[in-house]
């Protein structure tokens, strides 16, 4: 402690309490640091510090050490330049959306899309006058057909929630990087592990990191990466103003969570091609969309995109159903029913009356989402339990 210090009186040294930096030894994990402000000895320093993303912390809405470690982290395992860390999925996805688009632009996304994704696209359509086209995305020839003098973005997901459609991210990206548009896409049912949309020419890439990278359904947060440092500090200028930063407990708890992520993507991957090879034989059991089946439509792309695994997500669909469908949600024991995924626990979902709730029969009909359409985010427990809470929900055919 100081002289200046110990001068004061006991009022003031219980405000002003000593900050202690590790000398000779380093912390294993990374330090929680909450403080939402840092203070300055150098005017000049402080005004630098308002000027980038890259410059030193001054107030945790501009940035914060714990949260530009996930922000390190998660950009050196996609490849990219830098990124942003948000406080959801969607502040991620809305950030970037609000950041690069005006009215009277054009964005081409996917038919099938988040359900958040797909509602605030048509809001910036309705209110904005920002125009949409929605394309199946496993045609170039379609998206250079639907590009505009207009067109600014292309929206992708590498796997498509939920019925697990995987995109020739290669191919169309390099669509839009020869028009000049900006390539988006949301690699959450993919993670880093399983594919880097930067390697096939994405310029942001965005993580609903509540998912596989916070992997233990405890965190909130979001992630978008850019490949072009230029990008990077244009959307960050935005989203300082915008406000959706990410938490520092939530950045920290996401960190502990990608420390195991490697092991549980494989996990995942390989419950989730057994579970969805025994409901393709089961009699209840109508389709079953999962890319590592030789059956699905993008099975010999996913072995090229995806060869190290296709990912912890499949969707099914039942003869019965809607009733059907809400009869097996009513009857698993070991899975829950409840929203998201990318957990250690599997969770059930009716996509149609949850998630995609936003669209219309029509539109949940172009998105492959039928009315008995259910969702399983299978988690890391043994799979032969989990076969046989899913055989006693499924009962006998209808």
């Amino acid at each position: 402690m100081s002289d200046f210090h110990r001068a004061l009186r006991p009022e003031s040294r219980t405000v002003h309490p000593p900050v202690h930096e590790v000398v000779g030894s380093r912390p294993l994990g990374v330090p929680l640091h909450q403080s939402h402000l840092f203070a300055f000895t150098d005017p000049d320093a402080l005004a630098d510090a308002f000027t980038g993303p890259d410059q030193a912390f001054f107030y945790n809405r501009f940035g914060n050490p714990t949260v530009r470690s996930l922000e390190t982290a998660v950009a050196g395992l996609e490849g990219g330049t830098g990124a942003i860390a948000t406080a959801s999925g969607m502040g991620a996805i809305n950030t970037v959306l609000l950041a690069l688009l005006r009215s009277g632009d054009h964005v081409i996304a996917q038919q099938s899309l988040y359900g958040g994704t797909f509602a605030m696209l048509a809001d910036l359509s309705r209110r904005w006058g920002v125009e949409v086209t929605h394309v199946r995305g496993d045609d170039p020839a379609e998206v250079r057909a639907a590009l505009r003098p207009n067109t600014r973005l292309l929206h992708l997901e590498t796997i498509s929630n939920p019925t697990t459609r995987v995109t020739d991210l290669p191919a169309l990206l390099a669509v839009a990087r020869q028009a000049g548009v900006v390539g988006v896409v949301d690699n959450t049912f993919a993670s880093p592990l399983l594919c880097r949309p930067v390697e096939h020419g994405a310029d942001i890439v965005i993580h609903s990191a509540t998912k596989y990278l916070g992997g233990h359904g405890d965190v909130l947060a979001g992630v978008a990466v850019f490949a072009d440092a230029e990008l990077h500090r244009t959307v960050w200028q935005y989203a300082t103003e915008l406000g959706a930063s990410a938490d520092p407990h939530a950045a920290w708890l996401t960190l502990r969570g990608m420390q195991t992520l490697g092991l549980r993507m494989r996990r995942h991957s390989d419950t989730a091609l057994d579970l969805a090879g025994r409901l393709a034989a089961h009699p209840a059991v109508s389709a079953v969309h999962y890319p590592g089946l030789p059956g699905h439509p993008d099975h010999e792309l996913a072995r090229r995109l995806l060869p190290d695994g296709q990912g912890g997500v499949l969707s099914f669909d039942l003869a019965g159903g809607r009733e059907a469908a809400r009869s097996l949600t009513e009857s698993v024991r070991l899975a829950s029913l409840a929203p998201s995924l990318g957990g250690v626990q599997t969770l059930v979902l009716h996509p149609a009356s949850t998630s995609h709730r936003q669209l219309s029969d029509a539109e949940l009909a172009a998105a492959g989402i039928g009315p008995g359409t259910v969702r399983v985010a299978v988690g890391v427990e043994h799979p032969e339990d989990l076969w046989a809470d899913l055989e006693q929900a499924l009962g006998e055919p209808r």
